[in-house]
């Protein structure tokens, strides 16, 4: 059964389904050290790429609703008040038996992140959960893809996608992770997911998926024989977008950073989705979006966390 941990409201352009998380992260002040003593600093913060998305959402003034699972403990109700507080409404199951989901976050002293994820309460997610009523002509639907990536809530994920496209809503997914992904493999993944309005990747994920590792422009232009467009981040380079319609390719720069600004990546790729689907819900220029989105990547790297 869905449980709204909050009272959901009726109007929400865009609904963000998938993973809530507590980032914990250790970062670290040289390179780790197998087998002995790596001296970091630890802080915990609100996570997961969904859920992250949602709050930056919010962030920018978007009205979004999070559909995710938290375990019946502290950092359960910790995680749904940190979004409440940011404007984010939600409609959380409470899973009785797993822990909220939590991830290891080692960053090293590049600002470069890698994680150690156990999903928890994750798992939950089954279609029956999905809200239904929420599902509206002209919203917006944001999938994780972490949520098709685990088997476990495959089935969710996929249905939540169904619905969506038998609603006439537009939907977008974030691939999430270039390891995950080429261990179910890409032509699976893309047949779970199977005809998203837009496809948002980084550049290994790009890769993984077209098997063109050389060319992100060539694997921007060739997912979109799959989607009507494409977006692919390539970190330092700026971001690249293909609308597979107007067979219109746009390129934007990644906006500058100062020696000593980028502190941690983590939850970089989910602020671009946030401030890129925000400006684009708003029929604002295509350039202009993706220069929304960058800038929002470039908050999250200059600090601690994921989050706003």
């Amino acid at each position: 059964m869905v449980l709204p941990l909050f009272p959901a409201e009726t109007s929400a352009p865009i609904l963000v389904i998938g993973d809530l998380m507590v980032d914990v992260l250790a970062r670290l002040e040289g390179q780790l050290v197998a087998a002995s003593d790596s001296p970091g600093r630890i802080t915990m913060r609100g996570g997961g790429s969904a859920a992250n998305t949602a709050a930056w959402l919010a962030a920018t003034g978007t009205e979004a609703l999070f559909v995710g699972c938290v375990g019946d403990d502290l950092p359960g109700r910790e995680a749904a008040e940190l979004l409440r507080a940011g404007g984010v409404r939600t409609v959380l199951k409470v899973d009785p038996s797993r822990p909220t989901g939590t991830v290891v976050v080692l960053v090293d002293p590049t600002g470069e992140r890698t994680m150690v994820p156990d999903p928890g309460a994750n798992c939950a997610l089954t279609p029956m959960d999905l809200p239904e009523d929420e599902f509206v002509p002209g919203r917006h639907l944001h999938l994780s893809g972490y949520t098709i990536l685990n088997p476990a809530t495959r089935a969710a994920g996929v249905a939540a996608l169904d619905l969506a496209r038998r609603r006439q809503m537009t939907t977008s997914v974030d691939v999430a992770s270039a390891g995950p992904l080429a261990a179910v493999g890409p032509d699976c993944f893309l047949d779970w997911i199977g005809d998203p309005f837009m496809l948002i990747a980084n550049r290994d994920e790009a890769a993984v998926l077209t098997g063109i590792d050389d060319d992100p422009v060539a694997a921007t232009r060739a997912l979109t024989e799959l989607c009507h467009q494409v977006v692919v981040k390539l970190g330092a380079d700026g971001v690249v977008r293909h609308d597979a319609l107007l067979d219109r390719t746009i390129r934007v720069p990644a906006e500058r950073l100062g020696p000593g600004e980028l502190i941690d990546t983590t939850g970089a790729g989910d602020a671009f989705a946030a401030g890129y689907l925000a400006a684009w819900m708003r029929d604002e220029d295509p350039e202009e979006a993706l220069a929304a989105g960058c800038r929002l990547a470039a908050r999250v790297i200059r600090k601690v966390g994921g989050r706003p």
